[in-house]
């Protein structure tokens, strides 16, 4: 049992199911991102655990307690929204307390929680200030101050940061992962942001379709996805998948791959790989573009490096990086390659391709088979 148990919970509206059974355990301190495309039921599944929704069925518990019935401000949990919901008339300082002011703590008791949660946030110059007078970082700041004075049990956030520009995005996102590792809090974070995703949470739940695809660490989820859906929706740029066919000699599995100029490469995958029993099947091949990079580029460690020619068709440089597009498999894939290397649109020019990092995928059910 987990501190914030969510067991085989369902929702539907009518006759309409938006989230089919769930199963979450999550533990004390834990930071758990919900991530997804629109629509695919993280929002449901963040409002039932604060009680906006109600479950269908199953059952979801707080420190062992049943949240079935339960009102939302009987459950000691905080929520940060996406619009920040400040009341516009009163002052920072008065937004912070509101909260408690109605739970009737005292007011020397709020005075000095505000001026905890103030030092905490580094917005002690700002408590006299009313929210039209701040910006979009500083309201969200408010909010979350406001979530934090109460010392709930768990911190709900709702796409918080989705209302701020990018830099003001990157500088949050790093203000709420310190805030979670100095207080050691249990976070529960809904974004469609997978870079939110892995930088922020501890274990990561992928939703699609109302369904939990996949629940498991940053790295997990990066390195090892369980489906295509999760293979293609988290990382930036995406992991490159295209069609493959296995190939066994002598008990070792290659995937054959069809180049563009008509010609077919086989990559021998890396030792220990269970493709052997796939030989002649139709796969989906998904590699990372970091491992399709330049030969110098290659990871010095993996003994599965192998080397492609074929045709640069775009080069996207990035600062640290230049990102160069291809064909494989008939596919357009993207390789990660240094900024310094000299390559052109229209060169054929020698990829390296990392096979320790290559995941296959049945075409048909989509899953992951080795």
């Amino acid at each position: 049992m987990g501190f914030l148990d969510i067991n085989n919970a369902t929702k539907s509206y009518g006759s309409v199911k938006v989230l089919h059974e769930t199963d979450i355990s999550v533990e004390e301190g834990e930071f758990l991102v919900l991530v997804g495309p629109s629509g695919c039921g993280k929002s449901t599944l963040l409002n039932m655990i604060a009680g906006l929704e109600e479950v269908t069925s199953g059952d979801i518990s707080i420190k062992g307690r049943s949240m079935n019935g339960v009102r939302p401000a009987d459950r000691n949990i905080a929520m940060v929204f996406q619009s920040y919901a400040l009341y516009p008339n009163m002052n920072v300082a008065k937004n912070i307390a509101f909260g408690l002011e109605m739970h009737g703590v005292a007011k020397d008791e709020r005075d000095k929680a505000v001026a905890e949660v103030a030092d905490l946030l580094q917005m002690r110059h700002l408590l006299d200030r009313k929210p039209s007078q701040l910006s979009g970082g500083q309201r969200q700041r408010v909010a979350m101050g406001r979530a934090l004075v109460r010392n709930p049990d768990v911190f709900l956030f709702d796409e918080p940061l989705s209302n701020l520009d990018a830099k003001l995005r990157v500088d949050m996102r790093t203000e709420i992962k310190k805030l979670h590792q100095k207080l050691g809090t249990t976070i529960v974070y809904v974004t469609h942001d997978q870079i939110e995703a892995l930088t922020l949470s501890t274990r990561i739940a992928v939703m699609f379709g109302g369904h939990v695809q996949q629940l498991g660490t940053p790295k997990e989820i990066y390195d090892n996805p369980a489906n295509i859906f999760v293979a293609g929706f988290m990382g930036s740029p995406s992991m490159n998948l295209f069609p493959a066919k296995v190939q066994v000699e002598n008990g070792a599995a290659a995937a054959r791959i069809d180049l563009a100029d008509g010609a077919t490469v086989s990559l021998p995958f890396a030792p220990g790989n269970t493709m052997s029993g796939y030989d002649t099947q139709e796969i989906i091949l998904g590699i990372r573009p970091e491992a399709i990079t330049d030969e110098d580029g290659a990871d010095r460690k993996s003994q599965a490096i192998h080397r492609i020619e074929t045709r640069v068709e775009v080069t996207e440089p990035a600062g640290s990086d230049i990102f160069v597009v291809s064909h494989l498999g008939g596919k357009e894939v993207t390789g990660r390659f240094r900024a310094d290397v000299d390559v052109s649109p229209g060169d054929v020019f020698p990829f390296a391709v990392n096979m320790d990092k290559a995941v296959a995928f049945d075409p048909k059910t989509e899953m992951r088979i080795g």
